[in-house]
């Protein structure tokens, strides 16, 4: 193939693409949740996922929520 003919096949496939409407990216669900901050988990000190009592509330068991880890939401 020669350079010409590489450049003809570049400017067809691009003029092909450029023909197609354009649509917004949409992200995934699975993008939202990584990406917003009520989802973020934070590092708990070491023990506190042991079975034991709960951090925010010393009176009850732990039963492994996940509210300390997070900002609650």
């Amino acid at each position: 193939m020669t350079e010409q003919e590489l450049r003809a096949l570049v400017r067809e496939t691009v003029a092909r693409h450029a023909a197609q409407p354009s649509r917004p990216a949409i992200p995934s669900a699975a993008a939202f949740v990584h990406l917003h901050a009520s989802h973020g988990m934070f590092a708990v000190p070491a023990g506190a996922d042991a079975d034991g009592p709960c951090i925010i509330e010393p009176a009850v068991m732990c039963n492994h929520c996940g509210y300390c880890k997070s900002y609650g939401h």
